[in-house]
């Protein structure tokens, strides 16, 4: 079941939503604390499924979603591949304590693979600044060559 913060206050403008996902309440507690204490980063919600991470990113509209890999149901790779899938520029993290290979994480549509021994603020920070410059729209008046 996904759930809201306490406070449902308004995002501030230029903060990022965060969703975490992990079936463990106590990383989905260090998940919290890492993102709240991340410059520019806003907690959104939490789901301790691969299911309700599904609803949530419907009922919240995180820009970012920190995924455990290995969860009991659909799991964090499926559920990737489906947010993705619906929400292609919604960048989604996978995380767990086990290391991933490239493929498998390309194919889930996640933006990236991070240890959850590695998770740090400036992780974070950095997906998110690489992301932005993605998807950020070209400067009005550039031209194409």
């Amino acid at each position: 079941m996904a759930q809201r913060r306490e406070e449902p206050a308004p995002r501030k403008e230029a903060s990022v939503g965060v969703l975490v996902v992990d079936d463990q309440e106590l990383f989905r507690r260090v998940l919290r604390d890492l993102v709240i204490t991340t410059p520019g980063l806003e907690l959104v919600g939490e789901a301790a499924s691969g299911e309700a991470a599904l609803e949530a990113v419907d009922a919240l509209s995180p820009q970012m979603v920190i995924m455990d890999k290995r969860m009991p149901g659909i799991g964090g790779i499926e559920a990737t591949h489906l947010i993705t899938a619906r929400e292609p520029d919604l960048v989604v993290l996978l995380v767990s304590v086990e290391t991933l290979g490239p493929d498998l994480v390309l194919s889930s549509g996640a933006a990236a693979f991070v240890r959850k021994q590695k998770l740090c603020p400036r992780v974070l920070t950095e997906l998110w600044q690489v992301h932005a410059r993605r998807s950020a729209p070209p400067a009005s008046g550039s031209r194409e060559t």
